[in-house]
C-alpha cells in the first residue's frame, strides 16, 4: 500500500520526503491518524489516486510548512483551527476551489478557498467514577467537590481552548478563571496531557476537552462521559484546503470532493467529529444541539497576546 503513516520525527521526515516526491496527493493533516487513513484508503478505493499523509499536531504540521517554504511538497492541507485558513488565505498560499459536494455545507463553513471537513466542540470530561458530582456547567468545576481535580488544556498549545477562553472572558470576565485557579485546577499542557490523568484517575474533570477525542475514548469503553454546558461552549471548525503551488491540483480537487462525498461524511461521523454537511446523520450532538458562545475572531487572535498573559498571570498565583 502505498498510503504512509508518518510521525514526525527527523528519520520518518527523511522518508516522507522520499516517498511524497512519488505521490499523487500529499496531505498534511492535524486531525485524527484513524480518519486520514480511512479518508485515503477509500480515496484509493474509489479513485486509484494515491495519498501520501503526514499527521502531526497542528504545531508540528505548520513547522513542516515553514520550513518546506523554498521547496513546498504538501498538495492539501487539513487544519484543526479556521484561524489557519485566514492566515493562509492572506498570504495566497491557496487555491480558489468549490466541491460541488458543498452544496449543503453550511455558508458559515467554507469560502472561496476553504471548506470544513468537520467540527468539534468543546466541553467538559467527566469521569464517572471518580467520586465527584456530575458537573452540568463550567462553573461547577470551581466548586469545593473538585478542588485539586480539574484539568484544562494550555490556550497557548490549543488553538480550540484559546477560543473558548477568550469567549468566556469576553462574556463573563475572568471570575471563572479566578475561580478555577483558586480551586487548584491544572494548566496540564495539550489536549491529551489534559484528558489523560482524567481517564486515569488522577483527576476528575477537564475543562474544555475536544470533544471527538472523549467521545472516541467513551465508545472504547473509557470511564468518561463529555457534557456540553447549556451556557454556551465554541466550536472548532477543520477546514480543508488545497495549496496553490500544488503540483497535483486536479487529484487534489477530487480528495476534497471524496471528503465531503456521502462517503467521505460517513467516515468522519464515524470519529465522532460533526460532519460538515448538514445532510449527514452522526451519532452524537450536532450544532443545533449546542449553545454556541458569540466569538469575533478577528478581535479575538488580535488580542491573542493579552488574553494568554491574563490567562498565564491568573494561573501562576
Amino acid at each position: 500500500m502505498m498510503t504512509t503513516f508518518v510521525r514526525a520525527s527527523t528519520a520518518a521526515a527523511a522518508i516522507f520526503a522520499a516517498q511524497a516526491a512519488i505521490a499523487d496527493v500529499t496531505v498534511y493533516t492535524a486531525g485524527p491518524a484513524a480518519l486520514i487513513e480511512q479518508l485515503a484508503e477509500g480515496f484509493k478505493a474509489e479513485t486509484g489516486i494515491n495519498i501520501e499523509f503526514f499527521q502531526a499536531t497542528t504545531g508540528q504540521v505548520m513547522a513542516r510548512i515553514e520550513a518546506e517554504a523554498a521547496n513546498p511538497v504538501v498538495d492539501v492541507l487539513i487544519s484543526a483551527s479556521w484561524d489557519t485558513a485566514t492566515d493562509f488565505t492572506e498570504r495566497g498560499w491557496l487555491l480558489p476551489y468549490t466541491s460541488p459536494n458543498a452544496a449543503s455545507v453550511p455558508d458559515f463553513l467554507k469560502t472561496d478557498t476553504a471548506v470544513a471537513q468537520g467540527v468539534s466542540a468543546l466541553a467538559i470530561a467527566w469521569n464517572p467514577n471518580s467520586g465527584t458530582p456530575r458537573p452540568t456547567e463550567w462553573s461547577d468545576l470551581t466548586g469545593a467537590d473538585f478542588n485539586n481535580l480539574v484539568t484544562l488544556p494550555d490556550p497557548a498549545q490549543s488553538g480550540a481552548t484559546f477560543e473558548l477562553v477568550a469567549a468566556l472572558a469576553s462574556s463573563q470576565g475572568w471570575d471563572l478563571f479566578n475561580g478555577l485557579a483558586a480551586n487548584d485546577a491544572i494548566v496540564a499542557g495539550a489536549n491529551a496531557e489534559a484528558l489523560n490523568p482524567v481517564l486515569q484517575g488522577a483527576k476528575a474533570a477537564v475543562f474544555g476537552a475536544v470533544d471527538y477525542i472523549s467521545l472516541n475514548g467513551q465508545a472504547k469503553g473509557e470511564s468518561i462521559e463529555v457534557i456540553f454546558p447549556a451556557s454556551g461552549t465554541v466550536i472548532a471548525p477543520r477546514p480543508v484546503m488545497i495549496m496553490e503551488w500544488s503540483q497535483n491540483q486536479d487529484d487534489a480537487k477530487a480528495f476534497v470532493d471524496y471528503i465531503l462525498s456521502d462517503a467521505g461524511q460517513a467516515i468522519v461521523a464515524g470519529q465522532n467529529l460533526m460532519p460538515a454537511r448538514s445532510d449527514v446523520a452522526a451519532n452524537r450532538p450536532l450544532i443545533a444541539d449546542l449553545t454556541i458562545l458569540p466569538i469575533d475572531a478577528a478581535a479575538v487572535y488580535a488580542s491573542r497576546g493579552e488574553t494568554l498573559a491574563t490567562f498565564a498571570e491568573t494561573f501562576a498565583q
